[in-house]
């Protein structure tokens, strides 16, 4: 039976608990990528510590560089060359030289009679109104893009504080993993094989998120701006990173933004054009989905495309781009508690010790 010493003890680990997650919180995101990132690059530093001798610390370093130069670096890169071209792109149409106005009455006068007529059910008919939405969303949604570029150069002291975490963090947990993961297991207060389950299905969730559905999200990004580039479309910077974000929300995809401008290029005149998007947007950015993704995350551990996408969807809008990896983590852990709690009811009544 529970002593009150016990349940006091219990009260103050939870309270010191909550009080170490209060002060961690403003570096959140930095604990969070430092954490995916070391079980994302777990396998690569086990085999250079083997290469290595077992010399942890230089095993660690190797491990981070080697991150720094293949993630961080090209990331930083086109983080750059984004925050320009978004800016450049809001400056064109607050300046009034990207004429909305003149792109939907191209579209308008070659549209058949019964889409005029659907659009009329839908009040989009009339070009200043059609118009005045359209500006509307695009102002708003460039100016977001450059008031978040600014303040990103604004904030520059808290960028580089929250890249040395990460990076700081990341170091350690490279070098101390074994020991991290056992005193991780012998805190759990749950039975050997719950914790295998558990520990087990975080790990492959975060794989599967991040090196499934982001590293999927950024060959599609990529090939959509280069397809965008070859045609002479603008801005396919900004572009390509529009569609990486829109796959990484499962039933929406890249499409979103392809498949408009295709059709677009199709209705003034630019056949061509509006034909090889449609074909590279199906053969070749639509199938990167269908044909890696089963590859990199793997079949078992998918979780069903409606619990991904309200997970994603919730996490974004709880937590920002974060949410992407928080959402379907969170998701993931509901369903494996509740799947294990299940397990060890079923083992207990088996075993006639629930009745």
């Amino acid at each position: 039976m529970r002593t009150i010493e016990d349940n006091a003890f219990l009260l103050l680990a939870i309270a010191v608990s909550l009080a170490f997650a209060w002060i961690l919180l403003p570096f959140y995101g930095a604990v969070l990528w430092g954490t995916v990132t070391a079980i994302l690059f777990s396998p690569l530093h086990r085999r250079l510590l083997k290469s290595m001798g077992g010399r942890r610390n230089l095993a660690a370093f190797s491990t981070m560089m080697m991150i720094i130069t293949i993630v961080i670096l090209p990331m930083t890169l086109i983080a750059a060359s984004l925050t320009q071209e978004a800016l450049a792109f809001y400056g064109r149409v607050q300046s009034g030289e990207l004429d909305l106005g003149r792109f939907f009455q191209q579209v308008h006068d070659v549209l058949p009679v019964w889409a005029i007529n659907l659009l009329d059910r839908f009040g989009l008919a009339s070009l200043g109104a059609v118009q005045q939405k359209l500006s509307d969303a695009l102002m708003a949604g460039s100016q977001y893009i450059a008031t978040q570029a600014l303040n990103i150069g604004q904030s520059t002291f808290d960028f580089v504080a929250n890249l040395f975490v990460m990076l700081y963090l990341l170091f350690f947990l490279l070098r101390d993993e074994d020991a991290l993961s056992k005193r991780i297991r012998d805190a759990i207060p749950l039975h050997a094989e719950q914790q295998r389950a558990f520990l087990l299905k975080f790990t492959v969730v975060i794989r599967a998120t991040v090196k499934g559905d982001m590293l999927v999200a950024l060959l599609q990004g990529t090939l959509g701006g280069l397809i965008f580039w070859f045609l002479g479309i603008g801005a396919p910077l900004l572009w390509a990173v529009v569609m990486a974000f829109f796959s990484l929300v499962p039933a929406i995809g890249a499409g979103l933004i392809w498949v408009p401008v295709a059709l677009y290029l199709l209705v003034t005149g630019a056949t061509w054009q509006g034909m090889v998007l449609i074909a590279f947007g199906a053969l070749v950015i639509g199938l990167v989905d269908n044909f890696l993704r089963p590859i990199l995350v793997g079949k078992d551990t998918k979780l069903p495309d409606y619990v991904v996408l309200i997970s994603t969807l919730g996490g974004i809008a709880t937590f920002g781009l974060n949410g992407f990896v928080i959402g379907p983590v969170i998701a993931a852990m509901f369903i494996a508690t509740w799947d294990i709690f299940s397990a060890s009811r079923e083992i207990a009544e088996n075993d006639g010790t629930i009745r």
